[in-house]
């Protein structure tokens, strides 16, 4: 086992169904890092912004999924998911939402574990969730459409398809054009805006190469991670588009 619950999490999650529209209750999962973490550190700071996302999104209506470490969910309510499911965890949940119920998310209830062993086991592992994710919109494609329930297909739709399908390509899009604009124009405003982008990317890329040299700088651990994160996207797309991803878990390895 490599993940810790803390010792009251159980009682922290169940209290939330005295609340009868509450059909599943989500931890917080919480990533150790030591003071020797390479650029799988930028794991732990993607986990608390996702956590940040997480309260926002239980105090607006519901969280959008629940992570696999940690959450609960009420019995009768429960629904298998089909066996070639990628990431079941995300679509257990899903479907109680969908059912109408809220899915809570409970910070005092965590799952802590350590960072991947590498960044090549984290990317395997962004890889399958972004195939997973583009299978999961396929297969809960009712909620692209506002009219039954509006406020979580407007959550689903920014924190969960946006990020699985287009983004990565609109960051790439969004470099081209800049790139056109600051030809064509030479307003100082694009050309800004554009040696940002590639300082950002340059910083990724020295990221990486540094990676390879076993050389850690914790200023490049973000915006690499960044890049590896938005790489797995467009990889986990092809990858279950052409059907390559299998639906068994493979643990990653972790420190």
């Amino acid at each position: 086992a490599n993940t810790f619950l803390n010792p009251d999490a159980l009682l922290k999650l169940c209290r939330h169904y005295a609340d009868p529209k509450v059909g599943a209750v989500a931890g917080e999962k919480r990533v150790h890092m030591d003071e020797t973490s390479d650029a799988t550190a930028g794991e732990g700071f993607y986990w608390k912004y996702e956590s940040k996302l997480k309260v926002w999104d239980s105090e607006l209506n519901s969280v959008v999924g629940a992570a696999g470490e940690l959450f609960s969910v009420k019995k009768e309510l429960y629904e298998n998911v089909h066996p070639t499911s990628i990431i079941d965890d995300f679509m257990i949940s899903m479907l109680i939402a969908k059912k109408g119920y809220r899915i809570v998310y409970e910070p005092e209830a965590y799952a802590t574990e350590t960072s991947s062993a590498n960044i090549k086991e984290e990317l395997k592992r962004k890889i399958r969730i972004a195939a997973g994710g583009l299978q999961s919109i396929i297969w809960l494609k009712t909620l692209l459409l506002p009219f039954k329930q509006p406020l979580l297909s407007f959550q689903y739709i920014s924190h969960r398809v946006l990020r699985w399908t287009v983004v990565p390509f609109l960051m790439i899009a969004a470099l081209i054009l800049n790139i056109l604009i600051v030809a064509q124009t030479h307003m100082w405003v694009y050309q800004l805006i554009l040696l940002a982008q590639i300082l950002f990317y340059l910083a990724a890329l020295l990221g990486w190469i540094l990676e390879k040299q076993q050389i850690k700088i914790k200023a490049l651990f973000i915006p690499y991670y960044f890049g590896v994160m938005n790489y797995a996207v467009i990889a986990g797309i092809f990858r279950y588009l052409f059907g390559e991803q299998s639906a068994a878990w493979e643990k990653s390895k972790r420190k």
